[in-house]
């Protein structure tokens, strides 16, 4: 397990006026995993792989049996492109692949888990996907972060910008094994994707063999041809309906990177600056944020700038 006595901690840095930097530490503790193993598996597994996290505050001792008040919780989803240890291994699941399927997922997994989350957070593709399951019935309020996603027709502007149909299909031309990162960092690159991205990509390839042997080559850890699916979904999927008819106690936040990808067209923020008005007045909410010095990769980025963001939701929390 790679966190030292079921701990790990978070540093995040920000700089004062005068620049000297400020460092805080959130401590957190692994209460639980389920992480699907197996290669090649055609069996939909009965949860999605997941980690579950606690704050040092929180005062919640089990997950499947917990006599006290829910601790408000947040449920974060990575990105169809997404990796660590919450991919398990390659884990194809059967069909579909789409927007809907996958807040389905979500909504089974925090059942299961007896969870209500009050924040809802994903990155692109699963973006939508947070807005879809806040779409259904939830026993109190939720506030839902969709990070540089558009609820609406997706506008891929280009411009020099890491495209994530552009990296799935290059992805998808190199060979399902591979003996170097550096190559593919060196392939990604030459090819006209950003150092970060290419860097951040290769963290899902893992090497294969049996735990504990060495071995000279390394796989992927996802499915393309899922991944694929995900994304036309994604393209075809229009929440617009959802968000200019919020029911009471859902808040919906839209964060877009200072150089998105996607073109923001004067028809969609003029749309969510509507919503806005109408959501305060059924007891909802809408907001836009802008993320700086930031592409669409928000969390490789800019991780602090994001994290700052983001923390607003979880503030005046009360168990």
């Amino acid at each position: 397990m790679p966190f030292e006595k079921n701990e790990f901690r978070l540093g995040i840095e920000g700089k004062s006026s005068r620049g000297n930097k400020e460092k805080r530490r959130i401590r957190m503790a692994l209460i639980d995993e389920k992480v699907v193993y197996g290669r090649d598996t055609t069996e939909r597994p009965a949860v999605l792989a997941y980690e579950l996290v606690q704050g040092s505050l929180v005062k919640w001792g089990s997950v499947m049996g917990k006599s006290k008040p829910d601790p408000p919780t947040a449920v974060l989803l990575h990105g169809i492109l997404g990796s660590r240890k919450n991919w398990g291994n390659i884990n194809q699941k059967k069909a579909p692949h789409t927007v809907a399927s996958t807040a389905f997922d979500v909504l089974k997994l925090v059942a299961q888990l007896r969870i209500t989350p009050r924040v809802l957070i994903g990155h692109s593709f699963v973006a939508l996907s947070m807005v879809e399951q806040a779409a259904k019935p939830l026993a109190q309020s939720v506030r839902v972060w969709s990070l540089d996603a558009t609820p609406g027709k997706v506008r891929v502007g280009g411009d020099g910008e890491d495209h994530p149909a552009e990296l799935i299909s290059f992805i998808r031309k190199l060979p399902k094994e591979v003996y170097s990162k550096q190559d593919i960092v060196n392939a990604l690159i030459q090819e006209g994707f950003s150092m970060d991205v290419a860097q951040w990509l290769v963290t899902n390839l893992k090497r294969n063999g049996p735990p504990g042997l060495p071995s000279s080559s390394f796989s992927w850890m996802f499915d393309l041809d899922g991944i694929s699916e995900m994304y036309q979904s994604y393209e075809e999927t229009n929440l617009w309906k959802f968000v200019e008819n919020l029911p009471q106690g859902v808040h919906v936040n839209f964060l877009k990177a200072e150089r998105s990808l996607h073109r923001w067209a004067l028809e969609d923020l003029q749309r969510i600056h509507a919503a806005e008005d109408l959501a305060a007045e059924e007891g909802a909410g809408v907001e836009m944020h802008v993320l700086e010095d930031a592409g669409h990769w928000v969390h490789a980025d800019n991780p602090d700038g994001l994290f700052r963001i983001l923390s607003s939701s979880f503030q005046g929390f009360k168990a």
